[in-house]
Parts: structure tokens; sequence; C-alpha cells
């Protein structure tokens, strides 16, 4: 029985992780699909890039929730289930993984910033505090997203041993981290080449779902010759 529910527990979290907040909510606010501008990830820093704020506050806050949720959920359920740590780190960890590899999106996700930022806000409230101020400082001085993001994770496993020693807790941390950091690698080359793009720069290419065809502005304003039928 409680393998049997800690694996219903896992899948839904995944399911969870799956939504892809970036996408729905730039659908829903018509605007591009985030994986057709900037750096083609379907999270709130590109979505940020479209030019909608409020888009990329609503993206961030429901990608956070969703890592959040489940953690939260499992640990309501886990005098029910005697669930323990290792099965809350796994339902975090398959939320997570979910928003990197979306079911509903072609697998086609995120580099899963704001999800694992949730998923230890529920998990380890310390921990992710902390790495939120990491982030937080980071990108204040260096205005890098990806650089904050970079270091807030390989700040997270470290933080969580310190404080509270070696547990299953600290592996999914760890699993999660590493992947950060390598969904990271394309910005780590642009960091060092120093081509990467800071926060808040919009990019050209980010443009509304739907846009008057030029055909019908030069049909309008197309003049007719005189003495021509």
């Amino acid at each position: 029985m409680s393998l049997l529910s800690t694996l219903a527990a896992t899948l839904v979290a995944y399911l969870i992780g799956s939504l892809s907040f970036a996408v729905i909510a730039s659908r829903t606010m018509g605007l591009a699909d985030p994986r057709s501008y900037g750096s083609g990830n379907p999270g709130a820093t590109n979505v940020l890039r479209s030019g909608s704020k409020k888009a990329a506050i609503l993206t961030l806050l429901l990608d956070a929730l969703k890592g959040a949720v489940p953690v939260l959920v499992a640990q309501w359920l886990a005098p029910r289930f005697g669930w323990g740590d290792g099965t809350l780190g796994l339902v975090g960890l398959a939320a997570f993984l979910g928003h990197l590899w979306p079911v509903f999106f072609r697998f086609q996700g995120g580099k899963g910033v704001a999800t694992a930022v949730g998923v230890l806000l529920a998990l380890v409230p310390v921990t992710g505090l902390v790495c939120m101020g990491v982030w937080l400082v980071v990108a204040y001085f260096s205005r890098y997203s990806s650089l904050a993001s970079l270091l807030a994770a390989v700040a997270a496993p470290v933080v969580q041993l310190l404080g509270f020693g070696v547990s299953s807790t600290v592996g999914a941390i760890a699993v999660m981290s590493g992947l950060l950091v390598w969904r990271h690698e394309a910005n780590i080359r642009k960091l060092l080449a120093g081509t990467e793009s800071k926060i808040g720069q919009k990019s050209a290419a980010a443009a509304p779902a739907h846009e008057p065809h030029p055909s019908h502005h030069t049909r309008h304003t197309r003049k007719n010759p005189q003495g021509k039928h």
C-alpha cells in the first residue's frame, strides 16, 4: 500500500509539474509562445522579454506554486500513508522533472528555477529562503538571471548539508541542483562569451500572437494610377 501510494503521489506531482504556465499564460493573454523567441525557454524570465510584466509575474508565481503544492499536500497526507522525508523529496523532484519534461507539451519544458524554489520553500523553508536570497542579490548586482540561478542552485545542497546534515532530502535537492546547472549549459557559454541577455532585455522577435497581415495594410494604402482600370 505504501509503495503504491508513493508511486501515485509521484505521478500526480509529475503531472502537475507538466503544466507549462509560461505557455498557458502567454496564450491566455494573447502573447507569442515563449518557445518562439528569446532563449526559447518557457519560463518567467523569457516571458518578460515579450514586454509583459504581468505575464512574467503570473508565470513565476504559478511555476513556483506547482512545485510547492504537491509537496505541501504530500506533507499533509504523510501521517496517513506513512511517508517519510524520502517520499516528500521524491514528490518534489517529480514536480520539478515535470517542468523540465512536460508530458502535455511534447516534453519541451523550461529550466525549472521557479519550480525548484517552490519545492524548496515547501520541503525545507530555510534552505529555500537562503537560495532565494542568493538569487536576488546576484540578480540585482549582475542583472543576469542565469548567473543568479546557477549560484543559487549550487548553494542549495550546500546549505541543506550544513544546516540539516546528510538525508534523503539532500539527495533530491542535489539532483535538482545538478539538473538546473545542466539546463543552463547554453547560458554558461554565453556568460563566458559576454553575450548573455540581461534581465528585462526585450527580444525583437517577441510579438503578439495575432497581428494584421501586411497585405491588409498595403491593400488600403496603395493608390490606383489615374486613367487605368
